[in-house]
């Protein structure tokens, strides 16, 4: 079995984010880049399938980017995947063309499940996956906060604003991860360094025969402030008051 685990490069988010000087994009000078949290619980997730499955399962880590990607493809090796593949490309990629580089890869590498994180702590799409599962006609589980190997398939139950949905999809499949669905673990500095001497193998976009089709463009970008003001009311009247009557101005 291989499960494929796409993963994000996302700037700390526990980290100030500023706009550059350009209004177009972020200042990243300063700013430490992490996996996104999401795609770090589809990691461990296709890690503790590989662990507690009897039959081999290998692990493919994939990043789409330039060479400051590495960085993050080295810590997926670190927490468990067997191999990393960077798709390099110099542009910025929207999910649509995320999915479509990912198509890619599926028919080079011939998976028989792929889990991503629901969507990026950068841009919050909530695309990607839902755009490559569509792209490959795969069944796809969205929003998993559990995930079972079933014979036949998988079992996910799946975060909605009515409940736990619970549904049963056959292999080839597309899940995206909720935040529930695991703690992804810390690599130990025993695997950082195993990690270090693996070799990131690497793919261009005219190897996998795409160009890079825009379908989203940045016109401004603005930074807002997240000060908040505060006042004692003395009665739940005044309260209710302030509530109606102040808050929408604000």
């Amino acid at each position: 079995m291989k499960i494929l685990v796409p993963t994000k490069r996302v700037p700390d988010t526990d980290q100030r984010i500023r706009v550059a000087a350009d209004g177009l994009s972020i200042d990243t000078s300063m700013l430490p880049f992490v996996v996104n949290p999401f795609d770090a619980i589809a990691l461990e997730e296709a890690v503790r399938i590989s662990e507690e499955s009897s039959q081999p399962v290998e692990v493919v880590a994939v990043g789409v980017g330039g060479d400051e990607y590495e960085e993050q493809l080295r810590t997926a090796l670190a927490m468990g995947a067997e191999r990393a593949l960077l798709v390099e490309t110099d542009r910025p990629v929207d999910p649509w063309n995320v999915a479509r580089l990912l198509v890619k890869v599926v028919e080079r590498e011939s998976p028989n499940l792929i889990i991503m994180g629901k969507q990026a702590v950068d841009d919050d799409a909530n695309q990607a996956g839902q755009f490559l599962a569509a792209l490959l006609d795969w069944p796809q589980a969205t929003f998993a906060s559990k995930v079972e190997l079933v014979e036949g398939g998988l079992r996910v139950d799946r975060e909605t604003d009515a409940g736990i949905e619970t549904v049963r999809v056959s292999l080839p499949a597309v899940v995206t991860t909720d935040l529930r669905l695991n703690e992804p673990r810390y690599a130990s500095l025993p695997s950082i360094m195993r990690a270090k001497k693996k070799t990131i193998e690497r793919l261009s976009c005219e190897e996998l025969g795409l160009t890079i089709e825009p379908r989203i463009e940045i016109v401004a970008m603005e930074g807002t402030s997240s000060d908040r003001q505060c006042e004692r009311v003395d009665s739940v009247d005044e309260l209710i008051d302030r509530l109606r009557n102040v808050a929408e101005v604000i």
